[in-house]
């Protein structure tokens, strides 16, 4: 049950008072492992058993439950804000493939493929972006700078244009698809060796809740390292081009650059 990747748009904004961070570990961990739980913090109440009536209807019940909660925060998220960004829509047809997933009630192996599905889908789509003339890593640095004045994003397109810019783009699209590929095959495995329980019952909740619990963080971690790394080659790539100064997550300071050496394209 896997929740937002680190390229989800709800991961960039913040609620008032409260960082977006901390609400997206409340809906998309947190709630979830409470629902599957069978002895919620250690104080007898199990959702499955007091809400839904327990057995093996109410642990399917629960589980559907858990598995919906992130995916409807997202989707929320994503009509709340009106955002229509190709990151948004990626993010929101990751959501509803998870959501689909969700009535998938399996165990054992499928279980485990089931639970890294939407890592596999991810990375394949990265991977296939590579080869086009759009790298996936190359529509989420464009709309890091929506914001921006037309003129930022005018340097900031014009640069990713430039042939060493976007194999560095490339290479970055294909790194970030190995790492969630990697991740997703290492939580299968770990999925497969914890989750052994018959689905429907309090054991495979507790065991999905533990893996969850357990792979979350340090998947983050991976996830955000592949990011950062993917970064850092298209940096070094601009900073080749247009010099040390220039970056490309800074298109105030790339304009500059290139209006002084005379590249800009105008109009």
């Amino acid at each position: 049950m896997s929740g937002p990747t680190p390229f989800s748009p709800i991961a960039r904004k913040a609620r008032a008072g409260v960082p977006k961070t901390v609400w997206d570990l409340v809906f998309t961990f947190i709630i979830p492992i409470l629902v599957l739980s069978p002895n919620i913090l250690g104080s007898g109440i199990s959702i499955a058993e007091q809400v839904f009536g327990g057995g093996t209807t109410g642990n399917v019940r629960a589980y559907v439950l858990a598995a919906l909660i992130p995916v409807a925060y997202v989707l929320w998220d994503l009509i709340r804000n009106r955002t229509l960004s190709p990151v948004a829509m990626i993010g929101g047809a990751g959501a509803i493939f998870s959501g689909a997933l969700a009535f998938w009630f399996v165990d054992g192996f499928w279980f485990a493929v089931k639970d890294s599905a939407r890592s596999y889908l991810t990375g394949v789509l990265f991977l296939v972006s590579a080869a086009t003339s759009v790298p996936l890593l190359r529509v989420f640095i464009d709309a890091a700078s929506l914001g921006e004045t037309p003129e930022h994003r005018a340097a900031t397109q014009q640069a990713m244009r430039d042939p060493g810019v976007h194999r560095a783009l490339a290479l970055g699209t294909v790194l970030f698809a190995a790492v969630d590929l990697l991740g997703g095959v290492v939580n299968s495995i770990v999925n497969y060796a914890r989750v052994t329980a018959k689905f429907g019952t309090d054991a495979f909740n507790a065991e999905v809740a533990t893996v969850n619990a357990i792979m979350r963080v340090p998947g983050l971690i991976v996830s955000l390292a592949g990011i950062a790394v993917a970064f850092w080659i298209v940096q070094r790539a601009v900073q080749k081009r247009y010099g040390a100064a220039a970056s490309l997550l800074e298109p105030a300071k790339l304009e500059a650059v290139m209006r002084e050496r005379g590249e800009l394209a105008e109009g």
